[in-house]
């Protein structure tokens, strides 16, 4: 028997996307807790309305817009957006993006080279970062949660400027919080105390807030609004 067209959704369905993924701003005044360096008249910015974005280290805690300001800026600049992680990058790796980078200059398209937690590439690597962002042909933006003066060499330091990006408090939380349910349409089921708790809980980190809204939110008994132990109890069970 042919598969009709009512069958097929049930393999072509996209899955659903993390809540964290389908709130991420799509332009840089929607970035919640940082407007100490996007506001106009700080330095991003300055850079945005400028259009002379330079390279730059973000260092700031997980979860407070390190990766999409990095997008965001790309956008602003209408520069290619290239990422690679430290973590699971080589040399041979950036020696591909840089050479397509320099491709795409000779046809007048600049490239943002986002790298995620640069602190974990090591001195020689950080290195050869060097003639493509003094030559103009990447403009880096290297994300991390470590000191960038302990962890990024003076040669690397020299080039760029270093931006340090706030752990996001309770009203930055509170507006995930807000945006979250405007999107899905349903407030989470949390008294007062209880959604206090888990902004509380969350310690500056957007991203395991809503990842934590998410999965209360996929609670089987929506109907039951959650108190303090009520959700101490959901979160233990949630991991």
């Amino acid at each position: 028997m042919e598969p009709t067209e009512a069958t097929l959704p049930l393999f072509d369905e996209e899955p659903a996307r993390p809540l964290a993924d389908r709130l991420r701003p799509t332009q840089l005044p929607d970035v919640v807790g940082q407007d100490h360096i996007l506001a106009p008249d700080a330095p991003l910015g300055r850079m945005v309305a400028q259009q002379r974005l330079s390279s730059a280290i973000l260092w700031g805690p997980p979860g407070v817009g390190k990766t999409t300001i990095a997008r965001l800026l790309a956008d602003a600049g209408n520069l290619a957006f290239e990422p690679v992680s430290a973590t699971f990058s080589s040399v041979a790796d950036l020696r591909k993006v840089f050479a397509t980078a320099r491709s795409r200059r000779g046809i007048g398209q600049g490239t943002l080279l986002f790298v995620d937690e640069i602190h974990r590439f090591n001195r020689a690597q950080q290195d050869s970062f060097l003639p493509y962002v003094e030559d103009g042909t990447v403009t880096l933006i290297g994300a991390t949660t470590e000191n960038p003066s302990f962890e990024l060499n003076g040669a690397l330091l020299s080039r760029t400027q270093v931006l340090v990006l706030k752990r996001l408090d309770e009203a930055a939380l509170s507006t995930l919080l807000d945006r979250a349910e405007q999107l899905t349409g349903h407030r989470l089921p949390l008294d007062d105390d209880a959604r206090s708790a888990l902004i509380a809980m969350a310690d500056g980190d957007g991203r395991y807030l809503l990842n934590m809204a998410d999965q209360i939110q996929a609670l089987p008994d929506t109907e039951t609004t959650l108190d303090t132990a009520g959700l101490g109890d959901e979160t233990y069970v949630l991991g």
